[in-house]
């Protein structure tokens, strides 16, 4: 027994307290079998917070429960929730009172001995104190609740820009993408006439813009902005709420009052004096009342906290849909825009290669045509009297002759034909795709 360890579990949902010893290296599933049975919550709803809010790791032992050196052995509190409910039914009924204060209260009036009035008395102070400290546990519960609650929120504001900012991003990317496709529309118009055309591309290109305009649903967050702002204002209307605040002072004054009351009785000697409890009862009965009230206020509380956590909980599976759509988008139009970039660079490429075989294949009509007239003309010199026509034909050594200029033609024909195949099948290929 030196090894085991105490929690204490403090059932929201029915003020109630549970105790277990816990054993070594117990399992947190273990111990939730044993609430269960205890409790009638299972497993599977039930959520247990530290009093700062964080809640308990299934990976971890149950001894996650117990914090050494916090407080005593045997007063950390561990507080269970009923995810299956986001109402509590507060307030529920007082601590049951003991046979002889509830003699008293019966019959406030009736005369007792004062060693008899100081037992009685005793047990009534204690159950005002009782009172008191069981409206501080629940309080401290509640807390635990708007601590959890501040923490999904801290997430839920972390997603949102996330979301926020994934989306302004989409936005920007479109804008861009829109402005480039109809620039780019503009300029393959005008250059349809001359340059090179393909009703194909020009298809493909349109439907990427009216592609890009459906993306564009995807940046429409508003819906879950003005949720989340509602929801964001509404928590901080109940951390300003007084209700989020200790409501326990008038408990505490009566507290005190049966304490003193209980003091003045200890003062008076034992002698055979009697006296009633009408002072005692009257405080007992105010206690009860105002912890009613404080009761029902706290459970009025803690349930829109819960009703809050709720709508945050179901609010992060739409924000995570909201993301990968983006995401989606984001691709798609990223893609959009690459595919459409590499087009223009194959149209460039295609325009490039016939502008060459446009200059090769004037170069080389322009070489067959002049070399015979500048072979067969004569050579004019000042002074001096016109050559030979035959004179003037180059001799092997010092040029070109008939064969080599027939050769190399034959070479450029081979060549522009060549170039004509493979800028078929480059338009083919981009008809194609």
């Amino acid at each position: 027994f030196l090894f085991l360890q105490i929690v204490h579990i403090l059932n929201m949902t029915s003020a109630k307290i549970v105790s277990f010893l816990l054993h070594p290296e117990e399992s947190l599933h273990s111990l939730q079998n044993r609430i269960e049975f205890e409790t009638g919550i299972s497993p599977g709803n039930q959520e247990l917070l530290l009093e700062t809010g964080i809640c308990l790791d299934p990976r971890k032992p149950a001894s996650q429960c117990v914090i050494d050196g916090v407080r005593g052995w045997d007063s950390y509190m561990v507080y269970l929730f009923d995810k299956s409910k986001t109402v509590y039914d507060g307030p529920f009924a007082s601590r049951s009172l003991s046979d002889c204060v509830n003699y008293i209260v019966q019959d406030s009036k009736i005369q007792l001995p004062i060693p008899q009035l100081r037992k009685v008395w005793a047990e009534a102070v204690h159950y005002v104190i009782g009172l008191k400290e069981d409206y501080s546990r629940l309080f401290q519960g509640q807390r635990a609740a708007m601590l959890s609650l501040l923490r999904y929120n801290a997430n839920l504001i972390k997603m949102k820009n996330n979301m926020v900012s994934a989306s302004q991003q989409l936005k920007a990317k479109l804008e861009f993408f829109h402005q480039s496709i109809r620039l780019d529309l503009e300029r393959y118009s005008d250059q349809m006439a001359y340059g090179i055309s393909s009703e194909k591309m020009l298809k493909a290109w349109k439907e990427m813009e009216e592609k890009a305009s459906q993306c564009a649903q995807a940046e429409d967050i508003g819906y879950l902005d003005e949720q989340i702002m509602a929801l964001h204002t509404e928590i901080v209307e109940l951390q300003k709420s007084p209700y989020a605040r200790r409501q326990g002072e008038v408990m505490e004054t009566l507290e005190q009052r049966a304490i003193d009351l209980y003091k003045q009785l200890k003062t008076r000697p034992p002698d055979h004096a009697y006296s009633d409890s009408t002072d005692m009862v009257k405080i007992i009965v105010q206690t009860v009342q105002s912890q009613d009230r404080v009761l029902k206020e706290l459970f009025g509380h803690l349930s829109k906290l819960l009703g809050c956590k709720q709508k945050i909980i179901d609010l992060l599976p739409e924000i995570e849909v909201a993301l990968n759509n983006i995401k989606e988008a984001d691709n798609s139009v990223m893609q959009m825009q690459g595919k459409r970039q590499r087009e223009i660079w194959h149209l460039l490429k295609i325009a490039c290669t016939q502008s060459s075989s446009r200059s090769l294949v004037s170069s080389s009509l322009e070489g067959t045509a002049s070399t015979p007239a500048a072979t067969w003309l004569p050579q004019s010199s000042s002074g001096n009297s016109a050559p030979h026509p035959l004179s003037s034909l180059a001799a092997p050594e010092d040029g070109e002759s008939f064969a080599d200029v027939i050769q190399e033609n034959v070479n450029y024909l081979e060549l522009f034909n060549s170039i004509l195949q493979e800028v078929r099948q480059e338009q083919s290929s981009m008809m194609v795709s």
